[in-house]
């Protein structure tokens, strides 16, 4: 059995650190300068162009995390929908620039809607009504330049919530993605579900996955084995999934030991 290769979240200093190992077995990169909002009100042209000298050689797929902050999918107010319609499209924008194929946008899922789902029953086609419009031509645009938009898991506590939207809106450029810390936090702080169900219940639709450990207490992102989720057992649940996602270690510091943390991965039989 060939273990799966990974991927790494990083900025532009990350990558002059970690160059050989990311370009020598054509490792995944997932590009995470451009999320913040001053990026997409300033000029990022020359961020974008000190990156595509700096990946000259890469053969591995890329993609970036998309604008988040303050951006509600699922906001009922069209006016501010647009305005995130603009973000997301800016965000196609650099991933294009940059030869990437994947963007990661945030859930608008939290553990409210799990327990108000049947005090309030409208609020779910609501939320779904309102992502659709307004992931309707950022989606067009991704299909037109090959990229995928991945919706990923943040205050999420029921794992398939993101998976009806998927399914519901039903385009090829719009997957799910899980991020593994958020789901321990979730399953420790609020009894959600553990990581590996998160996995289990994307299925086919799982796309992309971003590999940091915690604590079940808050969104460390540490590195894979620091914190308290089972490895051995997501791996091996991935292994079963339906789909191919990209898997990206996402860790917030100490970089520069990630080739070490998947050495100790490779020992474990589990990722190289």
């Amino acid at each position: 059995m060939t273990l799966p290769l990974l991927g790494a979240a990083i900025r532009r200093r990350d990558l002059d650190t970690l160059r050989d190992w990311i370009f020598e077995p054509a490792r995944a990169i997932e590009i995470q300068d451009f999320v913040m909002p001053e990026i997409f009100a300033g000029d990022p042209s020359e961020l974008i162009a000190s990156y595509k000298r700096a990946l000259d050689g890469h053969r591995g797929l890329r993609g970036i995390h998309g604008p988040f902050f303050g951006l509600d999918l699922s906001n009922p107010d069209r006016e501010i929908r647009a305005v995130i319609q603009r973000r997301l499209l800016k965000g196609l924008e650099i991933a294009e620039a940059l030869g990437g194929s994947h963007m990661v946008v945030h859930s608008p899922f939290t553990y409210w809607h799990v327990l108000n789902r049947d005090n309030y029953p409208a609020v779910a086609d609501q939320m779904l009504n309102a992502m659709a419009d307004c992931l309707a031509p950022v989606l067009v645009r991704a299909g037109e330049i090959g990229c995928t938009v991945m919706l990923e898991n943040i205050d999420d506590t029921d794992p398939s919530a993101r998976v009806r939207v998927v399914q519901a809106i039903d385009h090829p450029q719009l997957r799910v993605s899980l991020d593994t810390g958020h789901a321990e936090l979730a399953h420790g702080r609020y009894g959600a579900p553990p990581v590996v169900d998160y996995v289990a219940q994307a299925g086919a639709w799982l796309g992309h996955v971003h590999l940091q450990d915690a604590d079940g207490y808050a969104d460390r992102h540490w590195h894979p084995g620091e914190g308290t989720i089972p490895w051995p057992a997501v791996f091996a649940t991935l292994e079963r999934s339906e789909a191919s996602p990209r898997l990206i270690l996402e860790v917030r510091d100490r970089l520069e030991r990630l080739p070490a943390t998947v050495k100790a991965l490779e020992a474990q039989g589990l990722a190289r």
